[in-house]
């Protein structure tokens, strides 16, 4: 099947409009909790996705995985959290709240992984959508071998859908990935015999020649969908791999499907990457969406 993402007017990107906020409509907004990095700049990780999704109008939590030291030009440090930090996070909120959707994202150490697939095995927290953050966008490796190891072998199998970007599916798949058709199998080698949907980004583009950028979904019953979408250039962005993963997120928060999910925040973040061809630059390197 394929699908062109961007269609409608410019109010379709959002399924959930912001309503205003009185204290009965905040108890209504589903609860969605980002498990990953903390971007203290705000481009990417954890304060991408409240903002995030704050903007489907649901409820944002946070657990943070590390701390980084970057910017829009790079990251100049880490300073991992502990499995028992990371536990210490999370039980007191899903002790009080009721989680509707989970997302993952940087998840640096083998320890931290495993307490994380521990966490969703133990508790009543729903699939995770996991984005297997590995590369920052100016280079930096955000895990470690033995983390990827136990990302592969521990988290992967328990999540509702996986969201690598092209050169993630390369390192999860094991192969070069140049042809369309290539994104197909590896999202099947990806998925494995699991249950989850595998979603291939495709903002790393296959073809350059072409003003498209493609998006492979293999959904949890094993059949393809195809997103494409014009490709916006508007230089190196930053961030939008989390952004992309909290929408999806929300969606899911919000009862709809992996796949209507996906469609939706794939229009969100289309609509906000465009808005930054008027928007005032911050900073001076990756474009933050």
């Amino acid at each position: 099947m394929n699908i062109t993402s961007g269609s409608g007017d410019r109010s379709a990107f959002l399924t959930c409009k912001i309503n205003g906020g009185s204290l009965k409509d905040m108890e209504r907004r589903p609860v969605v909790l980002t498990i990953a990095g903390l971007d203290p700049s705000g481009g990417a990780g954890v304060v991408a996705d409240i903002k995030t999704i704050t903007a489907f109008d649901c409820f944002p939590a946070a657990a943070i995985t590390s701390i980084t030291y970057q910017n829009t030009t790079g990251v100049f440090g880490t300073e991992h959290q502990s499995a028992k930090g990371l536990r210490a996070q999370v039980e007191p909120i899903v002790s009080d709240l009721k989680v509707a959707a989970v997302k993952t994202g940087m998840l640096p150490t083998a320890e931290i992984v495993s307490e994380v697939a521990r966490l969703f095995t133990e508790t009543n927290l729903p699939a995770p959508v996991v984005d297997p953050v590995m590369v920052s966008t100016s280079g930096h490796d955000l895990i470690g071998d033995e983390a990827f190891k136990v990302l592969k072998s521990q988290l992967l199998p328990l999540a509702r859908i996986i969201t690598p970007n092209i050169p993630e599916a390369e390192r999860l798949a094991g192969f070069q990935i140049k042809t369309e058709e290539e994104v197909r199998h590896a999202a099947k080698v990806i998925k494995g015999a699991s249950t989850s949907a595998v979603l291939i980004k495709g903002g790393h583009r296959l073809n350059t020649v072409t003003d498209e950028a493609v998006d492979v979904l293999l959904t949890e019953a094993g059949e393809f969908v195809v997103l494409r979408e014009e490709f916006v250039y508007v230089g190196e962005v930053h961030g939008s791999g989390c952004t992309l993963s909290a929408a999806i997120a929300s969606g899911l928060a919000l009862g709809k499907s992996v796949e209507e999910a996906v469609l939706d925040a794939k229009r969100y973040i289309t609509h906000r990457i465009r808005t930054l061809r008027k928007s005032e630059r911050v900073g001076h390197g990756a474009i933050p969406i």
